[in-house]
């Protein structure tokens, strides 16, 4: 079983919450076992409520306010519990919609009091019990594997067992290694690769995402210092991945400037990657953060170029150096007169807007040589380098030069 800081065990019999407690600061997800839930009454009768088994949660009440435990938790059988904290709670409902976070407060303060008439009035026919109303809950909610993803991929983190693999960036005319982009890994000891397309929503929703792209930036740098170093080139870049969490830390700028600093990069070194849907979702702050970042030298690139709103007045409003053109746009080009316009549209426009382009998932001489003769800059994509380790890289940039 891989190890997990959230994750607890309680043997059957064992006191998992205790009525009355007023230090309630955490929740937990049932991922096996079974609990019961109990309530001391007067006279030291103890009333049996239910139970509760996997894929339930207990404890929640202590997530939205500050009031004394309501009711005891004993585990009936040995039970593996994910831990959610207040503070984790608070953070992702922070990063939520507001009327995401009303809701949630009403309905779960509402749920406090239907547990309390339950409790006054008896099992009354007309109010259902907690199991009657989580049952279709936890049979269409993935909530515990995302919770259980989420409390692995700290893991893998704190424990440096996620890796990044680099992809080179083409120069279309003399076919020379230009820079590459740094892509995370995650090859899990149990359930072997799994996508980033999967773990990192789930980094993002638990507010996991910054440490992450803390760890990416620096790791980046690093190799790419590395490259320098060993071929004693000072033009070569490393283009790096950002999401809308990170450019809500306000200490976005500061931990950037230290791997630069730290690693001995010059700002121009590292190209920060963004999509159009974080630009269209953050306009203010994303153009507040970008010039910022370009005024240091950074450079700033449109990642996935015409898969999100594609609204071209942007390209004037946001500080931007690089458009990189969706894989699917490439793919039709040779066979679609329209998409193969549209590129060399895109291409064009940028060019007027002293922007250049990188062209995304190549993987035909055709594909390539179409581009070349467009004016496309730059090209990424299998037929040139699949995604590889740094030692592999360097390798090629050996075979390269």
């Amino acid at each position: 079983m891989t190890p997990s800081i959230d994750k607890k065990e309680f043997k059957a019999g064992k006191i998992i919450l205790k009525q009355g407690d007023e230090d309630a600061n955490n929740a937990y997800i049932i991922e096996s076992g079974l609990v019961e839930i109990l309530i001391e009454k007067e006279n030291n009768l103890v009333q049996r409520l239910g139970t509760r088994g996997p894929g339930t949660i207990i404890g929640e009440m202590a997530l939205v306010d500050n009031k004394p435990r309501t009711a005891t938790i004993k585990a009936v059988e040995d039970s593996i519990l994910l831990e959610i904290t207040k503070s984790d709670f608070e953070r992702r409902l922070e990063n939520s919609d507001p009327v995401i976070q009303m809701i949630t407060k009403v309905i779960l303060a509402r749920y406090r009091d239907m547990i309390a008439r339950a409790q006054i009035f008896g099992n009354s026919n007309t109010i259902p019990t907690p199991e009657e109303l989580e049952k279709g809950l936890v049979e269409n909610t993935n909530a515990v594997e995302n919770i259980k993803t989420s409390n692995e991929l700290k893991f893998a983190l704190d424990n440096d067992d996620l890796e990044l693999h680099y992809q080179p960036i083409i120069d279309l005319k003399t076919k020379d290694i230009k820079g590459f982009e740094a892509l995370i890994r995650w090859n899990h000891p149990e359930k072997g690769y799994i996508s980033p397309e999967i773990f990192i929503p789930i980094a993002e929703d638990s507010g996991l995402i910054v440490e992450i792209s803390r760890w990416v930036v620096l790791k980046a740098c690093q190799t790419l210092a590395n490259v320098k170093s060993e071929f004693n080139n000072t033009d070569m870049f490393v283009s790096v991945n950002f999401s809308a969490s990170d450019f809500s830390d306000p200490n976005f700028l500061s931990y950037i400037s230290h791997a630069l600093n730290d690693t001995g990069l010059n700002a121009k070194d590292l190209h920060l990657e963004i999509t159009e849907r974080l630009l269209m979702s953050h306009p203010g702050n994303a153009r507040d953060t970008l010039e910022k970042c370009r005024n240091k030298g950074m450079v700033v690139s449109i990642d996935d170029f015409g898969t999100g709103y594609s609204s071209l007045s942007y390209l004037h409003y946001f500080p931007i150096d690089i458009l990189k053109i969706d894989r699917s746009f490439i793919n039709n080009m040779t066979e679609d007169k329209g998409a193969l316009e549209l590129v060399k549209s895109i291409i064009s426009l940028s060019h007027n807007m002293e922007m250049k382009v990188i062209a995304e998932g190549i993987e035909t001489e055709e594909q390539s040589s179409l581009l070349e003769g467009i004016n496309c800059d730059q090209a990424q994509g299998y037929l040139y380098a699949k995604p590889m380790a740094e030692e592999a890289l360097i390798t090629l940039i050996h075979e390269k030069t």
